[in-house]
């Protein structure tokens, strides 16, 4: 990584600058960085988990919401177009012509200042959630969140999260504050301890087997990176049950026809919440002590957090300090 000046464009009505204190380190970030994709534009500026004061509104910006001086986050979305039918509907994180904020190229949370295009985009944080624990939240947190929210997970459910990193830390907090029975999942029997900690009822290593589990679960959350053995975890369905893949894997998802279409089982995406499920979401984390695990690492050792991201190593959220 280079240090890069540049200038933005004059602060347009609907605009908000915020000084950068904190942003968090996600495994996009990561893959942007690298251009596993192939879809980066570079020069890259990455970052999309940022936390700071802001500096400067603009004019159309409402001053009743937000204010020069107030602690504030951007995540993964920085704008929309608040006039199609997915952003007149409340689902702004679906606009076609959204700003997003981790597809940028030049203009993300690395930096010592950070622009959203629409202030409705920009998140108040609650004072009792540190700036160094709220990045994480507004991307990991909003995305599994949203993911119980859409999918009306009930109180009642029996769940799994499959993986226990970034994502799936945060989602066993949510879900066991949510009331269900949560089973964490992973390769080994390592991280069994971390996920008690986080709130799960069970742990269960996959590289021992699913057989046991056939049937078990109302809801099934995929944070995990890597290829899943995806007709097995769908056995571990209830009828009706769902599968939301919210971690990106490696390679396709191959199905057997009958895995969903006995017990009209479903098979599901989830992105990062839009602006008012980011908002339920902090107020959630705050009311019920939900917080990232997080490792804070100056702007100087941007490299050495990468690579502490990279090869999977963070426990569980690496998070820049500026």
């Amino acid at each position: 990584m280079r240090l890069r000046h540049y200038e933005p464009a004059p602060l347009g009505p609907l605009e908000v600058d915020i000084e950068v204190t904190h942003c968090g380190i996600c495994d996009t970030d990561v893959k942007l960085i690298d251009d596993a994709h192939g879809i980066t534009r570079f020069p890259l500026v990455a970052g999309h988990e940022a936390v700071g004061l802001i500096v400067a509104i603009g004019d159309a910006v409402d001053r009743s919401a937000l204010a020069v001086g107030q602690r504030v986050g951007i995540g993964a979305h920085a704008g929309s177009c608040f006039a199609c039918e997915w952003c007149l509907t409340g689902r702004q994180h679906l606009c076609p012509n959204g700003d997003a904020t981790v597809f940028r190229g030049e203009g993300g949370g690395f930096a010592t200042r950070l622009r959203a295009s629409d202030w409705r985009h920009v998140a108040v944080l609650p004072d009792t959630i540190a700036s160094e624990e709220a990045g994480p939240l507004l991307c990991a947190g909003a995305t599994v969140f949203s993911a119980i929210v859409r999918h009306e997970v009930r109180p009642t459910d029996h769940v799994a999260v499959v993986g226990i990193g970034g994502l799936g830390h945060l989602a066993i907090q949510f879900l066991a504050k949510w009331g269900c029975h949560v089973t964490a999942i992973s390769r080994t029997a390592d991280k069994a301890g971390d996920a008690r900690r986080f709130g799960a009822h069970a742990h269960v290593a996959s590289g021992d087997g699913l057989d046991g589990l056939s049937g078990s679960f109302d809801f099934v959350l995929s944070t995990a990176p890597g290829a899943l053995p995806w007709d097995a975890y769908f056995a571990t369905l209830r009828p009706q049950g769902t599968l939301c893949v919210v971690g990106v894997p490696e390679g396709g998802v191959a199905l057997h026809p009958l895995s969903i279409l006995t017990g009209e089982k479903k098979l599901a995406g989830g992105l990062t919440g839009s602006p008012d499920e980011t908002r339920q979401m902090l107020d959630f984390a705050a009311r019920h002590g939900i917080r990232p695990a997080t490792e804070v690492f100056q702007a100087d050792r941007l490299d050495e957090a990468l690579e502490h991201v990279r090869q999977g190593k963070a426990r569980y959220r690496a998070v820049l300090q500026m």
